[in-house]
């Protein structure tokens, strides 16, 4: 597959702008200008001839819109299990929410659940498995659980002697990185790796990085092949032709979820139970915004969501994602921290759980202090450089920077 001829002078033309005023520009493409690693099965194909295959992938996990399950049984591969993620196999299941084991009606291939009590594969589970193939949807924010999932069958693979093929997919958010770099003393599910909370990498160079990074247990190294998305470079704006959970059903709450996730650690609603998740936050005791919504009980999206049942008063942010796109890419803390100085009872604003989303338990104590957006972020710079350094060498693209 080539890349479009209009693509690739966009892409000469974004390099001579970046080369002259140190100006980024960015460009918005979908899965018919580049090839996706699940896609170039002429590249790892012959590593699944004779093997006992497991699958650990979602509803995400497609090829020309055909599953790769199904791709796979097809080519008269030997796959024998399947392990899915919170959402579950078919994305469908909401955030939080515990999944059973099941059994794949149309193969009768067992589907086992890492997401409930067991987020790690176990020595049972893999037996007799040669090798796992990890395909999903990534969405670049540290809190989103796939790369834990990621982890943890690295970890596995890595204990048991397993292969770990990833098939590379693009980061909607890979075009830039901001946010704290996670204390590993508050490391959990929604934060596993000393990594800011948009880190810039696409699923294969994060897993490339677990494990050249020594984060898995015991600093074991897992046996890891990463197949390649062709032509793909960071400053392209991946358009998701599916969404990777049912609370992020648009590219505007996919752009805003970095900034907007850590409103889950606190008292406000960010519209789950409505039909702008993500995208707009509100509360009941609110005193100001320019829209009011009563969050509600929808099947598979949202049981329960915060101020179910209450109408909240809050802002739409929707058109903020086009500035943090094309402009600014940076967590947008003015809306935590605004949202905090108008909230009426200060001392229930933040929950335990922020921290934990966060990554520390300085960003919460700085918003409390009074500390502007400007003086946050400058704190975190000294971390971010660090990173950055440790970032580049697992990148498998061309950079933005």
């Amino acid at each position: 597959m080539k890349i479009s001829f209009f693509l690739f002078l966009l892409l000469v033309f974004s390099f001579v702008c970046r080369s002259q005023s140190q100006e980024v520009v960015f460009i918005d493409i979908d899965d018919s200008q580049i090839q996706l690693g699940a896609a170039r099965t002429q590249e790892y194909f012959p590593l699944l001839e004779g093997k006992n295959i497991a699958l650990c992938v979602n509803h995400t996990s497609v090829v020309k819109n055909v599953h790769l399950l199904d791709v796979l049984m097809s080519a008269g591969m030997n796959v024998v299990k399947v392990f899915s993620p919170e959402h579950g196999l078919n994305g469908n299941e909401e955030a939080g929410k515990s999944i059973q084991d099941a059994t794949d009606p149309k193969t009768k291939i067992p589907i086992i659940s890492l997401y409930g009590n067991n987020k790690k594969p176990t020595k049972e589970q893999l037996k007799e498995i040669d090798l796992i193939i990890f395909d999903m949807q990534d969405v670049g924010a540290r809190f989103f659980t796939y790369i834990s999932t990621l982890h943890y069958v690295m970890e596995a693979a890595a204990e048991n002697s397993i292969k770990v093929i990833v098939l590379d997919r693009p980061n909607p958010n890979g075009y830039w990185i901001d946010g704290p770099v996670l204390d590993t003393a508050y490391r959990s599910f929604v934060g596993m790796h000393p990594v800011p909370i948009a880190y810039g990498m696409t699923i294969g160079e994060y897993a490339r990085m677990i494990n050249g990074e020594g984060w898995l247990k015991g600093r074991k190294k897992c046996d890891l092949t990463v197949i390649q998305i062709f032509g793909y470079v960071h400053i392209l704006r991946y358009q998701l032709p599916i969404n990777p959970s049912p609370n992020l059903s648009s590219m505007a709450a996919i752009y805003l979820y970095p900034s907007m996730c850590l409103f889950e650690g606190t008292v406000m609603s960010i519209g789950r139970g409505t039909d702008k998740p993500f995208c707009i936050y509100g509360h009941p005791d609110f005193p100001i915004g320019n829209v009011y919504f009563t969050p509600k009980n929808i099947t598979g999206i949202a049981t329960n969501p915060p101020c179910l049942g209450k109408e909240c008063r809050g802002f739409d942010v929707t058109d903020l994602s086009l500035i943090f796109m094309k402009d600014n890419n940076f967590i947008n803390l003015n809306l935590l921290i605004e949202a905090y100085h108008h909230y009426p009872d200060k001392t229930k604003f933040f929950s335990a759980f922020f921290d934990k989303l966060a990554g520390n338990k300085s960003l919460r104590e700085q918003i409390m202090a009074g500390k502007t957006a400007d003086e946050i972020r400058y704190s975190w710079q000294k971390d971010l450089i660090k990173f950055k350094q440790v970032r580049k060498k697992y990148l498998l693209y061309p950079d933005f920077e």
